[in-house]
């Protein structure tokens, strides 16, 4: 039977496999198992033993540590609080787009568009606090 820790575990394995543009197919390949085998560990439905972490996690070039990063913060989060990101904002397609396209950059163009991404973020925050404050 399996529980959260598993789902969690699950989920971390398919977000660095999408990072790094893997098929279920191709890491099942990389680790001698099938696709299927994959896409049980990433539901979480199918508990990964210590042995199979260890070559999904060399396979991905992550240390086991990856798979548990989060874990003990995710009941201790604030949904409100003002750096919360929604946990499956992280397995979105278009997020992992995003970051493939991010580090693809050279270092000066990544940090141009960090910078552009902080003011607009700066200015909706703003956008919002001058709403609140004509309504009120």
């Amino acid at each position: 039977m399996t529980g959260e820790i598993d789902y969690h575990v699950g989920k971390r394995l398919r977000r660095r496999r999408r990072l790094l543009g893997l098929t279920q197919q191709s890491l099942g390949e990389m680790v001698g198992i099938r696709f299927q085998q994959i896409q049980k560990y990433e539901c979480g439905a199918n508990r990964i033993s210590a042995a199979r972490l260890f070559e999904l996690s060399e396979a991905l070039s992550v240390p086991i540590q990856y798979f548990y990063e989060g874990l003990s913060e995710r009941n201790d989060t604030i949904q409100d609080a003002p750096e919360f990101i929604a946990p499956d904002v992280l397995s979105k397609k278009e997020t992992m787009d995003l970051v493939r396209a991010y580090y693809s950059m050279e270092e000066g163009p990544r940090k141009h568009l960090l910078d552009l991404a902080k003011s607009l973020q700066t200015e909706a925050e703003q956008a919002g606090l001058r709403l609140i404050a004509a309504t009120t």
